[in-house]
């Protein structure tokens, strides 16, 4: 007798039904995946803004410790909460993982900093543009639960409030 799908398995599985099989989402989802990493994606997109824009260095290097610190918080985080992947037989697991554990989800962990602090240097709208993609694409994927997406959008928020708080007393990098 087959599992009864529940709440946030449920949840993935029709996230998972409703996307996976359009063309081009695996792919776009996995590039994410990829490019997303250990932050390290957008600590090459702040390192490049950082080298075409020195007068605004500072701004762009906030970007990209805001990114990476992120990402340490959410494995950190990941390490005492210590909740498994998702291993329901009706989530398919589209990507490789570099751990078993799960929340919150260091992609949208990351990505959040990173679009916030890339809109301080930016001025452009960055969170409503970056953000959604990557966690519905670790939906996509089946390597995250819905609220260790969620939860990684508040804890980068929390990262990239508090990384530019110390940017502006010491630089003023807004």
């Amino acid at each position: 007798m087959a599992e009864t799908l529940r709440g946030e398995e449920a949840a993935l599985v029709a996230v998972q039904s409703a996307l996976a099989d359009r063309p081009g989402v695996l792919a776009v989802a996995r590039g994410l995946s990829h490019f997303g990493e250990h932050s390290i994606g957008w600590v090459a997109v702040a390192a490049l803004g950082a080298l075409l824009q020195p007068r605004r260095r500072s701004a762009w290097v906030a970007a990209g410790v805001g990114a990476f610190l992120a990402h340490v918080a959410a494995v950190v985080i990941k390490r005492v909460v210590k909740r498994e992947r998702p291993q329901h037989p009706a989530v398919a697991v589209n990507v490789g993982t570099p751990s078993r554990l799960s929340f919150p989800s260091a992609h949208a962990t990351s990505t959040t900093a990173a679009s916030i602090l890339l809109a301080r240097t930016t001025g452009l709208p960055l969170p409503v543009v970056l953000v959604p993609p990557m966690a519905l694409s670790r939906l996509v994927l089946g390597v995250h639960y819905p609220t260790d997406v969620l939860t990684g959008v508040a804890v980068g928020v929390v990262v990239a409030k508090t990384v530019g708080a110390v940017a502006d007393r010491v630089g003023g990098c807004s």
